[in-house]
């Protein structure tokens, strides 16, 4: 295993931590995201808020990172 597959691993396990923490946080049937109150949101609040709408472009982001890394990893270790 050379010095760059070993870093590209690291990164993408804390890509994938990462990324499940930010799904567990965002709003819905229970979860991180009701323990810091994502659940308090009422019925007549429509629309997100800065914060969710923050939240959801940084896990995409992760998201999107996290699959750049499984594709490198993938055509690294495929040789």
């Amino acid at each position: 295993m050379t010095i760059a597959t070993a870093i590209l691993t690291i990164v993408h396990l804390i890509m994938a931590v990462a990324l499940i923490f930010l799904i567990l946080l965002h709003s819905g049937k229970g979860g991180l995201g009701d323990m810091f109150g994502g659940g308090m949101q009422a019925g007549g609040m429509g629309g997100s808020t800065l914060a969710e709408r923050n939240l959801d472009r940084i896990t995409v982001v992760v998201a999107v990172l996290f699959g750049l890394t499984t594709i490198s990893l993938a055509i690294l270790l495929g040789r």
